[in-house]
């Protein structure tokens, strides 16, 4: 394992302690809302926090861009940026629906280089270094090999913080579902780019995400041989938040679906 993995390995699971700590006891937790439906608890905080301290301790000289507490170092000087999802999925820990994670991926002159997406509930580690391969604890990992979207199932994620695409969003679902399998929402991006590296779902697509949603799951998908792209394909998705993803049939034949419901905003 790459020694920066080995570090965001040792991050990641010293955060799972702290959540899994707190998750026996939830009705203690303080909560705040930072914006409409998008909560956060001190758990967040106190998991970020640990993370950073793993991370810096050693790494002093790397620059940070967290999901609570933002941006810390210098981002122009350092060739290194740590991208941190403390908790994703925070609704569902609150509600007790065992489906979030912690999210750590570093970037390395604007490169993705490391991954980590760990399930502090089923103890699922998924890890990516670059040109090394993903693998889920010691398993090595490859996407689906499904080429037919009718025997797809593909996850996304329903816009729940801000609105503006809705109606695009629900066009592109009601084109898509009824040429797959089934479609799945369960709340954690992270957790469902992890689920497409490992062939579990065979396509995934989102609108508005952050770069600590998906930075992590997207080097999992392309080191398990899978593609991802925003909504027509491009390498903007960390930029624009909006991500199409899976194995390569399903990805190419996920963006034809999409097209036709693709706003100029969508587009821009």
């Amino acid at each position: 394992m790459h020694p920066m993995l080995t570090i965001a390995v040792k991050a990641a699971r010293r955060a799972g302690g702290i959540i899994n700590r707190a998750a026996q006891n939830l009705d203690l937790l303080h909560v705040s809302r930072k914006a409409h439906n998008d909560f956060v608890s001190e758990v967040d905080g106190a998991a970020e926090d640990a993370i950073i301290q793993v991370l810096l301790d050693a790494y002093p000289a790397h620059a940070i861009l967290a999901e609570e507490s933002g941006a810390r170092g210098d981002q122009n000087k350092s060739e290194y940026q740590w991208i941190i999802d403390p908790l994703d999925g925070t609704t569902n820990f609150l509600h007790g629906l065992p489906q979030y994670s912690v999210s750590i991926a570093l970037l390395h002159k604007g490169i993705l280089t490391q991954a980590v997406v760990y399930d502090p509930c089923s103890n699922e580690l998924f890890t990516a270094s670059r040109g090394r391969g993903a693998y889920l604890n010691d398993h090595r990992l490859r996407v689906s090999k499904r080429t037919q979207l009718a025997d797809c199932l593909i996850g996304t994620g329903f816009p729940f913080r801000e609105f503006s695409h809705i109606d695009a969003y629900l066009a592109m679902f009601k084109d898509i579902m009824p040429r797959t399998s089934g479609i799945r929402r369960p709340g954690s991006a992270a957790l469902d780019l992890a689920y497409v590296a490992a062939g579990r779902y065979d396509g995934f697509w989102e609108l508005g995400l952050s770069p600590w949603d998906m930075a992590a799951g997207c080097l999992l998908i392309t080191e398990a041989g899978g593609l991802v792209g925003d909504l027509e394909g491009n390498a903007t998705y960390l930029q624009s938040g909006h991500i199409v993803a899976g194995n390569p049939k399903t990805f190419g034949q996920l963006l034809q679906v999409i097209a036709p419901h693709l706003t100029k905003e969508l587009k821009a």
